[in-house]
């Protein structure tokens, strides 16, 4: 598949940041998603965040790993740095990056089966270890690339396209999140951009493991037994010279509600998300509140949106090993083969 990158030429007058950068300049190759996805507005976002808070572009790095979500990363930040990791394993990819230089800003972007399922375990110890990142789930409760099956954060009872209905309990990543330590947990819906791009870029300055599941509706899916359009029907009935698809365009879905409210958000297939946004009196730095929160909305049927929680003292994992200042991968030979002397040091106090 090829990238398209997009024009070069833009009007004089683009409005700039403080460091002279229009938005364009935040931007990268043209979208191969379906018309309408979700995860397009949640690019659109961090595009917006970054453009806000005058991130110079070199200094992100953005990683990914399979699905729908991870190819997103090719459609923002162009001049950033870029890492395409295997099915699950972006955080320990990242990890790795953020010990090397931890000089650089880190964005891992991950779909709710790179994340939930195969790369749960990837997921859990990224957060629980303070990697000094933001993370963000485009979670669409599906499988988008292999056509719809069910995910990990599915709702019991949910139904598929093909009409079946998940018998399995979600994993709310969130929830997990909040759990497991991380200092910085919030969730959104792709449509709402007033609200998901302040959360981006606290997100992005926050000082420590930076949580965000952002619900990101798939708008077309169509490969399960039964379908005359399914890529097992054409092979067993053509003798076809290519494979093609055709999705047809949809609306981008808003919303725009105030906080404490509760909205309903009609989808392409007919069902309705019911997002509820956090009071403005909720204390986002108050765990247990927090957990209790995400509990009891969701024992409502409802989804939960906004600053979750924040540790306004966080730690991160450079911190917690007592790495020095520097970049490790600045170090050179002096710095880092100190001598015999220093290795029996180290020897006799493990005796």
């Amino acid at each position: 598949m090829s990238y398209l990158p997009k024009p070069k030429l833009h009007h004089p007058k683009l409005p700039t940041n403080a460091i002279g950068l229009t938005r364009r300049d935040y931007e990268g190759a043209i979208s191969t998603l379906c018309a309408g996805c979700g995860h397009d507005s949640i690019s659109a976002a961090i595009i917006q965040a970054c453009f806000n808070l005058a991130i110079p572009p070199h200094r992100v790095a953005k990683l990914s790993g399979i699905g729908c979500s991870s190819k997103t990363p090719t459609y923002f930040l162009g001049a950033a740095h870029g890492f395409n990791s295997v099915h699950g394993r972006m955080p320990s990819v990242l990890t790795g990056a953020y010990l090397a230089n931890r000089e650089l800003i880190y964005l891992g972007v991950s779909g709710d089966g790179d994340s939930a399922s195969i790369g749960f375990g990837q997921f859990a110890h990224s957060i629980r270890r303070g990697v000094n990142m933001t993370y963000i789930v485009e979670n669409n409760g599906v499988y988008g690339l292999t056509k719809g099956q069910f995910s990990a954060t599915s709702d019991l009872g949910s139904v598929a396209k093909k009409g079946t209905v998940n018998t399995d309990q979600p994993i709310d990543l969130a929830a997990i999140a909040v759990q497991l330590g991380a200092t910085f947990v919030a969730r959104s819906f792709s449509g709402d951009k007033d609200q998901l791009v302040p959360l981006i870029e606290a997100a992005l300055l926050h000082e420590g493991a930076a949580f965000l599941d952002v619900i990101s509706p798939c708008v077309a899916f169509n490969n399960h037994p039964g379908s005359t359009k399914s890529y097992d029907y054409v092979r067993e009935h053509n003798d076809a010279l290519n494979r093609l698809d055709i999705m047809l365009p949809r609306q981008e879905i808003t919303a725009s509600y105030a906080p404490g409210e509760m909205t309903e958000v009609m989808q392409h297939d007919g069902s309705v998300l019911r997002l509820r946004k956090m009071h403005a009196d909720h204390d986002p730095t108050d765990r247990a509140s927090a957990m209790h929160q995400i509990m009891d909305r969701k024992a409502a049927g409802e989804i939960l949106t906004g600053l979750i929680f924040v540790d306004p003292n966080p730690t991160a994992l450079h911190e917690n090993l007592g790495t020095v200042p520097a970049p490790l991968n600045a170090l050179g030979d002096a710095e880092l083969c100190p001598g015999a002397e220093a290795l029996e040091r180290v020897n006799a106090s493990l005796r």
